[in-house]
């Protein structure tokens, strides 16, 4: 049975003082749902937030990690270091850090192997550009990226996988994918790991949809069959909207 999933990315916001704020309103907040409920904060503020929601069943994730174990690489996190303060799941593949740091595939595949290596849980993002979309191709694109990063890994690896389809056209552009359009994909999806391993492992790996989810649309995109939940940005920064979005699931 496979876990339902609210995540927000809080990507390169809110200081100390903001996390710790945002943290608790959220605790105090938070209704009772059957669902995973995660937070990613900046680097800075993952220890924080680790002691902060010691109590809670919010758990912290990471935005990003090195696949390295450690070296000469200024400014960069490694596994060891993300578990060292409690945290034991990470962000990968997200649109931004492949449009913005150039992270590509080979770069994922590797980033993907260490986390895992180290007994980590991995949120592998994916997805289609604009011109993807418009040309029909989107559906190539998607399976080459997990192919890619995804496929040499033993099956066994996959209890440790959560996916997030974004779509990068409905990301902070306030577009969104229709809920057909979200639900054709993550069923794509789940064909295409079939193809590549078998159906229990599609049918039980998390998809995620990661593109503009609202408190107003969360609960259509959420109620089809192959979503199992979301990959929030800007929503997941204000904490009655982001209760809002993990009470539609």
């Amino acid at each position: 049975m496979r876990s339902k999933i609210v995540a927000g990315n809080w990507k390169m916001n809110k200081n100390a003082a903001e996390t710790e704020a945002l943290l608790t309103e959220l605790a105090a907040k938070l209704p009772d749902t059957n669902a995973q409920v995660m937070v990613a904060p900046t680097f800075v503020n993952l220890a924080g937030a680790v002691r902060s929601l010691e109590s809670s069943v919010i758990q912290v994730i990471a935005q990003n990690m090195h696949f390295a174990e450690s070296g000469a690489y200024t400014g960069e996190i490694s596994a060891d270091m993300l578990l060292s303060i409690g945290v034991e799941t990470v962000i990968l593949g997200h649109s931004e850090r492949r449009a913005y740091f150039k992270e590509d595939d080979e770069i994922l595949a590797q980033k993907v192997k260490a986390a895992l290596d180290k007994n980590m849980k991995v949120m592998f993002c994916f997805g289609e550009e604009l011109e993807d979309r418009k040309s029909g191709n989107h559906f190539n694109v998607v399976e080459s990226q997990l192919k890619n990063a995804l496929f040499s890994l033993d099956a066994s690896a996959w209890s440790s996988i959560i996916l997030a389809y974004e779509p990068v056209w409905a990301i902070g552009t306030g577009e969104t994918a229709s809920p057909e359009q979200a639900q054709e994909m993550h069923a794509f999806i789940r064909k295409t790991i079939t193809e590549a391993y078998n159906a229990t492992i599609a049918g039980n790996v998390s998809i995620l949809y990661g593109g503009s989810v609202k408190p107003a649309n969360a609960k259509e995109i959420f109620g089809k069959p192959d979503v199992d939940g979301g990959l929030i940005g800007g929503a997941s920064l204000k904490a009655d909207d982001f209760v809002a979005i993990i009470g539609a699931i």
